[in-house]
């Protein structure tokens, strides 16, 4: 039988109050205290605390606390990208963020999904779609990326944008919902 961490990884329905992913939970959330407590520490020391938690992070990665996240172990961090104040990613499912990117204050970036039917939501049923941001993007602050969006390279995210769909290479997306406001 599969367990529910495997479930989650794997994009399937599970049941998020599980031992094993309670435990997890725990982990991070200790992990966080520790990070969301270093705003006197320097790019190198608070990078080497995102290298315990993360499953990838570049060289010149550089989040500024407070940040929050499900799990760690799912977000995968390229060259030089940078986290704003305030960011806050749900990585139940795997998150990548392509070198050079940067995001604003206040960014949410979403990968837990929940199911359409009542009856699967009583059964507190959930599950993961993954996020893909590209290299050289730059997200401004408050915008909300939702489950299972690819954002292509050199994109621009207006300010409090909610990404439903994917975006273009170079395509400059703004509102609720985002849309393209040029073509890529």
């Amino acid at each position: 039988m599969t367990g529910q961490k495997q479930k989650m990884l794997a994009g399937e329905l599970y049941v998020a109050d599980d031992p094993e992913l309670a435990a997890d939970n725990r982990r991070i959330s200790e992990w966080m205290g520790r990070y969301n407590a270093t705003s006197t520490l320097s790019q190198p020391e608070r990078q080497a605390l995102l290298a315990e938690a993360f499953a990838r992070v570049g060289e010149g990665c550089n989040i500024r606390p407070p940040f929050f996240c499900d799990y760690g172990y799912n977000i995968s961090l390229g060259r030089g990208v940078f986290l704003n104040f305030n960011c806050c990613i749900l990585d139940v499912v795997q998150v990548t963020i392509g070198d050079m990117t940067q995001i604003g204050p206040g960014v949410q970036i979403l990968t837990a999904d929940h199911p359409r039917d009542a009856g699967q939501r009583r059964q507190m049923l959930e599950f993961g779609r993954p996020v893909t941001i590209g290299a050289n993007v730059w997200i401004g602050g408050g915008a909300m990326i939702l489950p299972g969006v690819t954002i292509g390279d050199d994109a621009i995210i207006g300010a409090g944008s909610v990404v439903t769909r994917d975006m273009p290479a170079g395509g400059i997306a703004v509102g609720n919902p985002a849309r393209l406001r040029l073509p890529a």
